[in-house]
């Protein structure tokens, strides 16, 4: 038996590093350029980094060890001295949020960016800007956005927390009639908010409930923090297992308080001074804000779930375990295809997700612009749209950042891998702003109105929105479901349609059953998914297709990770396709044997570049903050570094000695000394 090499891991995990960077035949600063939509916009993030990582109150490596109530005092200052380096350097609007996204910190100023102020933006009266906005804008109140309660979450239409109009003093009341009416789970609120934007029943003086409604309301002095008369406010407490322990989410009762009339988000719908209702031009209108946060989720979870990957592939390039390879090295855990097969699809969706956020964030930008002139035609199916989404990408997501930390073994559940982190932050997004499984029945419920329409009327196919596309193929003249062969999987056209059949035709069979038979418990997940699938499906062709804007060899690893989505896609939809018959079993073999290997087919063909495309995101090591996912690959040696700051190291004896661990092992031995003398004397 030949004698074991003997190595420098250390140095090792360095040399494979250098070795995955050298065999990347793409050019990352052009794949990268391309994943942020061109070289300014990147550079304006290396400018920005390069000003926060400076700030000593930005250093990530020792939050860790913080207790919730430090943790959120910590965030207060970052907030603080981001709003200060805001005004030092002049930075424009687009600057401050990439400067706020950069520190990817969980902190309750966020909410005023992204849910209450938008709700300014798109629903505050030309008054209500005039008076508040400068404010707003400048961080000189700071918001929240008050939807939830106690005993009602995604279901809107039964909030209880009620405002009625009194026209003598032409004022609001707002009144929590009961203890499920209390606003509950608002981030922000806790400690932090001043103000918010208050969703409540609107009840007019002759007591007709007009439905939810955004009011304008000041929950604290600007004086001295303290809650203003009539509403209890406060903190709901630690979440599950320690996550977003920086932030404050908060309860809030009102107690008949009141506010002006013109308080009330009022660019759509308005009461007016006698009590008269003006009616919105859209019952969904009030829901704008929480589209635009849905429509921010797509991208952020291609980001996030980037991240997790980078680590994950970063470590197991490095990490060498278990058989020998030629050189008698163990080999590297990233060239097992268990660990490929589950972390190369994750990159897949990373970039995919990313390029479907822009689109998302586009066409929700159109919307608005057609709102301003009061024109909701693209309201119904955009809301369909970022349902379906929404759902899509965080349920993905997280169960993709669990797999990346499961690939990397027993380290992965370190803290200092920093993706336990990121998954018990990224979690709740599977509930807040609406909860999955409730907006799974929304998807299916608008596209059987859509189905119903295609199936009565050939004509209804014409004005069918893209999103919908896919029921196009339920029409007499489409053209028939592709033949599905071993060649069929190397043919973007070809999975593409097969998964818009696999939907439509999920969406015509649920919509052609009688009433009176019953379905699957599961069936609106199923058929959401498979609708939502099917127009992403349709985005990466689309994708594929713009390549041609990249040199060829960019052009051509990015399209396999783009076909590696589509087949992973197939992969993962196999019992429909098969319970719909697109895919057949003739009883020669497995029929889904060629899919599979054509998947392990594109994964050896991105692998080489495995590296290199995380290269591509662009994550600095201050930005990942992860000892396993350090750029140079010196894992282990980043590892001891960051065990040596756990503040239990300072002792050589814990403080627990004395008092606790020295009487039990006292006691201990004492037991042990007297059954040994009773033996002795036997």
């Amino acid at each position: 038996m030949a004698p074991r090499l003997r190595v420098d891991v250390n140095q090792q995990t360095a040399a494979d590093m250098n070795v995955a960077r050298s065999q990347t035949s793409i050019s990352v600063q052009t794949v990268r350029n391309y994943l942020y939509g061109g070289q300014k916009v990147w550079d304006l993030r290396q400018r920005l980094e390069k000003i926060l990582v400076q700030e000593p109150l930005f250093d990530k490596q020792h939050r860790d060890f913080l207790g919730r109530t430090d943790q959120y005092i910590r965030a207060a200052a970052i907030i603080n001295r981001l709003t200060e380096l805001r005004r030092i350097h002049g930075w424009s609007q687009e600057e401050y949020n990439t400067a706020s996204s950069l520190l990817s910190e969980v902190v309750s100023i966020t909410l005023h960016d992204v849910a209450f102020q938008p709700v300014f933006l798109g629903q505050g009266s030309p008054a209500l800007m005039e008076k508040y906005w400068d404010l707003v804008h400048e961080k000189g109140i700071q918001g929240c956005y008050l939807q939830t309660e106690l005993g009602h979450g995604t279901n809107v239409a039964r909030l209880e927390t009620t405002s009625t109009y009194i026209p003598e003093t032409q004022e609001f009341e707002l009144n929590s009639p009961s203890l499920t009416s209390t606003k509950w789970w608002i981030g922000a609120l806790g400690k932090s908010a001043t103000h918010g934007a208050v969703q409540a029943k609107l009840i007019l003086p002759d007591g007709k409930d007009m439905g939810p409604h955004l009011f304008f309301v000041q929950l604290r002095s600007l004086e001295d923090h303290k809650p203003l008369p009539g509403i209890t406010v406060g903190d709901i407490g630690p979440k599950a297992s320690g996550g977003m322990a920086a932030q404050d989410q908060g309860f809030a009762r009102f107690d008949h308080v009141r506010i002006p009339r013109t308080n009330m988000f009022s660019k759509f719908a308005e009461v007016t001074i006698e009590g008269r209702y003006i009616q919105p031009p859209h019952a969904k209108l009030s829901y704008g804000g929480m589209m635009y946060i849905r429509a921010t989720m797509i991208p952020s979870a291609g980001w996030t779930i980037a991240k997790a990957v980078t680590v994950a592939i970063r470590y197991t390039t490095v990490r060498r375990q278990g058989e020998l390879d030629a050189k008698g090295l163990e080999r590297q855990v990233l060239t097992y295809p268990s660990t490929y097969y589950r972390l190369l699809p994750i990159l897949s969706r990373a970039f995919v997700f990313i390029e479907l956020g822009r689109y998302t964030i586009k066409a929700l930008t159109q919307m608005q612009e057609r709102l301003a002139s009061r024109d909701t035609s693209l309201l119904p199916e955009m809301h369909a749209l970022l349902c379906g989404l929404k759902v899509f990408v965080t349920t993905q997501g997280i169960i993709d950042i669990e797999t990346a930390r499961r690939s990397m073994g027993g380290h992965g559940y370190s803290a200092f891998a920093g993706l336990g982190r990121l998954y018990i932050e990224y979690l709740p997004s599977a509930t807040f702003e609406g909860d999955n499984f409730v907006l799974d029945g929304q998807v299916v419920r608008a596209a059987t109105k859509l189905c119903k329409a295609v199936l009565s009327s050939t004509s209804a196919v014409a004005n069918l929105p893209l999103p919908s596309a896919y029921l196009r193929l339920l029409s007499t003249t489409s053209e028939a479901p592709p033949q599905v062969t071993a060649s069929t999987w190397h043919d973007v056209r070809s999975v593409v349609l097969l998964l818009e059949w696999r939907a439509a035709l999920l969406v015509k069979n649920f919509t052609q059953t009688p009433a009176s038979e019953d379905v699957d418990a599961n069936v609106n997940q199923r058929l959401a998914r498979a609708i939502t699938e099917a127009f992403v499906a349709a985005q990466v062709g689309e994708m594929i297709n713009n390549l041609t804007n990249l040199p060829s060899e960019d052009a051509r690893v990015v399209g396999c990770l783009y076909r590696l989505y589509l087949l992973t896609s197939a992969e993962s939809a196999l019992v429909d396709l098969l319970s719909v018959e697109l895919i057949r079993h003739t009883g020669a073999g497995d029929p889904t044997q060629d899919l599979r290997l054509a998947v392990k087919a594109l994964c050896l063909e991105v692998l080489p570049n495995a590296i290199g495309l995380t290269d591509a995101f662009g994550f600095s090591d201050w930005s990942l903050d992860s000892a396993l996912g350090v750029s140079d690959g010196r894992v282990y040696e980043a590892l001891w570094k960051r065990v040596q700051m756990e503040p239990m190291n300072k002792y050589e004896v814990t403080p627990a000695y004395d008092p606790y661990i020295r009487p039990m092992l006292q006691r201990g031995q004492a037991a042990a000394q007297q059954k040994m003398k009773l033996k002795s004397r036997l």
